[in-house]
């Protein structure tokens, strides 16, 4: 990954905690190569570009102008459109690559599929994803104990045991109000749409939606009783470790009721036989449903996701009629 804008910098190490599967890249075996992009920074083609190369092993300079992008590599000059600009950047940094013939989904996907049952499969994955992530985290912290000094088994980034859990606490809000809203996508929107096909057939997905809230309402409450608790106090360690199990426990159910899902429900999709503009429509009233996910929480939510899986489901939203969401949805991921 590489800076958005300015000189290059070296990139500054991360906590366990704020590790996406973005970072999850070999390094180069030389330093990375220097790549320039110019163009209009409210532009949603420039966003767009600087979110891909963002996702490449190079070092990235953006410099703003009010001339259509151009993407600036060595002796090259490279303009056009989305796709050709796309082409260029995987022609010169195949790795990770950001493209694929086929969409690497649930089992039977492929580029027929509905958009709407990819973009359900996308937020699977970045929910298990931050599911785990929290769960590392909360054993992370406690396996720490909460010492009072952070040279004694912290991460300075991180700061106080206090401060720290403060952001694991903000962290778990924002993942909650992402499965909150896919959970309403789904009740709203996506099983209507199969109900209307074969009666009945979504009323056991909404009662796993139901079963999960206890213990996602629960968790938030013991991470409140953790912010007030003496962070060297065994009962502080002893809460850390619950919290985790309870964690792992929404996972499981979580990736349990996701695959239930993709394996049984969401194919069904395609039996109901919706025309493209009927696809177009349910996917535009999906991101209505989802406002928060894909406007303050959207960078958040773009981190749980691979770089071709993240960028599939840019090309999905990008079709969306509603082009002022897209274009700030945009520049929120690369600002």
């Amino acid at each position: 990954m590489g800076n958005c804008c300015g000189k290059p910098n070296k990139p500054a190490k991360k906590s366990t905690a704020e590790i996406a599967p973005s970072d999850i890249v070999k390094a180069p075996p030389k330093p990375s190569p220097a790549v320039r992009l110019t163009g209009p920074p409210t532009c949603a083609l420039t966003c767009y570009v600087r979110f891909a190369l963002l996702r490449k092993p190079v070092l990235l300079q953006f410099t703003p102008s009010d001339q259509a992008p151009v993407l600036h590599y060595g002796s090259d000059a490279v303009s056009g459109t989305k796709e050709a600009l796309i082409q260029y950047i995987e022609s010169k940094f195949p790795d990770p690559p950001l493209t694929r013939r086929q969409w690497s989904g649930g089992a039977g996907e492929d580029d027929a599929t509905p958009s709407v049952v990819r973009a359900a499969v996308a937020q699977h994955k970045s929910v298990v994803w931050h599911l785990e992530r929290m769960v590392r985290w909360a054993e992370d912290l406690a396996a720490r104990g909460g010492g009072k000094r952070v040279a004694r088994g912290g991460d300075p980034a991180m700061g106080s045991p206090r401060m720290e859990v403060r952001k694991f606490a903000r962290s778990y809000s924002q993942l909650l109000e992402v499965m909150l809203e896919h959970a309403q996508m789904e009740e709203k929107v996506v099983f209507p749409v199969l109900e209307r096909a074969d009666r009945g057939l979504s009323k056991a997905a909404n009662e796993e939606h139901a079963r999960d809230l206890p213990i996602m309402n629960g968790i938030k409450e013991d991470i409140k009783t953790v912010g007030v608790l003496d962070s060297g106090s065994p009962d502080y360690q002893e809460a850390l470790y619950n919290i985790s199990s309870r964690l792992k426990k929404l996972q499981d159910h979580c990736k349990q009721h996701f695959e239930e899902e993709e394996r049984e429900l969401l194919p069904l999709m395609e039996a109901a036989e919706l025309s493209r503009e009927q696809q177009e429509k349910v996917l535009e009233q999906c991101l209505d449903v989802m406002q928060g996910t894909h406007s303050h929480l959207f960078r958040f939510f773009m981190e749980g996701l691979l770089p071709q899986d993240a960028l599939h489901y840019l090309d999905m939203v990008i079709a969306s009629s509603n082009k002022e969401r897209v274009a700030s949805m945009l520049r929120m991921i690369v600002e």
